[in-house]
């Protein structure tokens, strides 16, 4: 039987990836016992691997590219991973007491991170990269052409759910005059939420999203499905057709995958996103069948792999004002965290949607902005 370092080699091989190489995108491994510990533990291991200096790569982001455009991950499937996949279809991973995990582990991490890594309106979901030439740019066109796919009029009442620092509330608020109600798990978002919107008709709510039950003219979601789980996503979709009044229309930006099975990259739900689940396009469509109508569906993930660039660059700039409140693990970590996921968008193995839905459907016809 060929050694777990061979095994590796010739997989690798066929995404063009060489052990030792001398190529941006080649591993370069300093503890083989790295490769018996990725083939019994998956992307976990991989991922812990790295954390722990095993092995390291120049552009991460690249070796992430290679490895899911050949469809490597297909071609390995520990019983570990298995054992992930079953939890997940078995366990609510999103339940009420679960859904604050995620906003403990992730979003409370700390505002200065944050405040360097993103654009000065703090948006932490993919840019809009059409037109624009820069992070910030490409933030504001995509809070633009969501406020425009709203049909946004001054004195309408918006939710946001899941609005973490207030980023399009702020911006609907001081362009559009409507007044906002957003919703989020994360205790620092609304401390510096509060702050930044301070003198707008801007509410934030440290709160559930069910239970929600109050009427709005328009609903947005940005980049908070990804955590609501296929358990819930009925019970979601309940709760954004009664807050939706019956002329109104609801913004659902989600990254997404591109096939239905429920199990969740393990290092990812162990490390950044905890209980997080990517929803298909079928998922949904199941979820919206009988409260909503289909408006449109608008496909721009290849802009999340420039987004995420953008926000690795701002890390490593900023590193040395941050290096004191966060180790050397925790900055591998977060760079593996932002560069891989820039493979993957890249790769195209995984999606940005926005959907517009309307409950009853709009008479004449919904005509999606150019922007």
């Amino acid at each position: 039987m060929a050694s777990s370092k061979a095994f590796a080699q010739e997989l690798l091989a066929e995404a063009d990836i060489k052990i030792n190489g001398e190529r941006p995108w080649d591993m370069q491994v300093h503890d083989e016992r790295m490769f018996d510990r990725v083939l019994a533990k998956g992307n976990l291991g991989l991922g812990e691997a790295y954390m722990d200096k095993q092995w390291d790569c120049q552009a991460l982001d690249q070796f992430f590219f290679r490895l899911l455009r050949a469809r490597i991950h297909d071609k390995v499937q520990p019983s570990r991973l298995i054992f992930h996949a079953l939890k997940s279809r078995l366990l609510n991973l999103q339940s009420r007491s679960r859904s604050w995990e995620v906003g403990q582990h992730h979003y409370d991490l700390g505002n200065d991170l944050y405040e360097a890594m993103l654009d000065r309106n703090m948006v932490y979901t993919c840019g809009y990269w059409r037109n624009s030439k820069s992070l910030d740019q490409a933030q504001e066109a995509k809070l633009e052409l969501s406020c425009q796919k709203l049909g946004l009029k001054p004195g309408m009442r918006v939710l946001d759910i899941g609005c973490g620092w207030g980023s399009f509330m702020k911006y609907a608020a001081e362009h559009y005059d409507v007044e906002c109600v957003g919703v989020t798990v994360s205790k620092e978002q609304v401390e510096l939420g509060r702050k930044r919107c301070q003198g707008l008709p801007v509410e934030f709510r440290l709160q559930d999203y069910r239970e929600l039950d109050e009427k709005f003219d328009r609903i947005i979601s940005l980049g908070m499905f990804e955590h609501v789980g296929h358990k819930n996503y009925d019970d979601y979709m309940k709760v954004a057709r009664r807050c939706l009044a019956d002329d109104g229309l609801f913004l659902l930006h989600s990254i997404g995958k591109n096939t239905s099975e429920t199990s969740t990259d393990p290092w990812i739900s162990k490390y950044i996103f905890p209980n997080g689940e990517l929803p298909s396009i079928s998922k949904i469509g199941d979820a919206i069948e009988n409260r909503f109508i289909c408006e449109d569906l608008h496909n721009f993930g290849a802009d999340y792999d420039k987004t995420l660039m953008a926000w690795y660059d701002n890390v490593q700039q900023a590193w040395d004002s941050l290096a004191s409140q966060y180790d050397e693990r925790f900055q591998r970590m977060w760079n593996y965290y932002l560069q891989s996921c820039a493979g993957a968008f890249r790769a195209r193995d995984i999606q940005l949607w926005q959907w517009v839905l309307s409950p009853q459907g709009q008479l004449d016809g919904y005509q999606r902005p150019v922007l």
